[in-house]
């Protein structure tokens, strides 16, 4: 049997994903924010350290977050990470980027929220 691969991220979707798990959990630390999007992808995505904390530092700096230390749930110095006002109308302008870009997929692909229906449906049998 083959084990299905994780699936890789394209380029500015992670950024999106961490705006968009601060904006509903509030304020984490980088390995809270990682498991989190882990736990809502179904464990489709597993993120390494590396990867989270390059897209933390680059938001950062481009301002849509911002990080100040506190002491984690096992008593632990962490850097806690939010949402900016910046980073917010950035998380706006990106998830309508991300519907268009979704809606011109399905139809490439010939695909419509029924032909999906359909298609789990028929992927699932009973």
């Amino acid at each position: 049997m083959v084990t299905p691969r994780k699936l890789d991220l394209l380029q500015g979707t992670l950024d999106l994903m961490v705006l968009q798990t601060l904006t509903a959990m509030g304020s984490l630390h980088g390995y809270g924010i990682a498991r989190r999007i882990e736990q809502v992808s179904g464990s489709e995505l597993l993120l390494n350290q590396g990867t989270i904390y390059a897209s933390l530092v680059r938001l950062e700096q481009r301002g849509w977050i911002k990080s100040e230390w506190g002491t984690s749930g096992n008593n632990r110095k962490a850097k806690f990470y939010s949402i900016t006002k910046a980073g917010r109308r950035q998380l706006a302008a990106d998830a309508r980027r991300w519907e268009r870009l979704t809606g011109v997929m399905d139809r490439v692909f010939g695909r419509s929220k029924e032909a999906d229906e359909a298609l789990g449906e028929s992927e699932n049998p009973a």
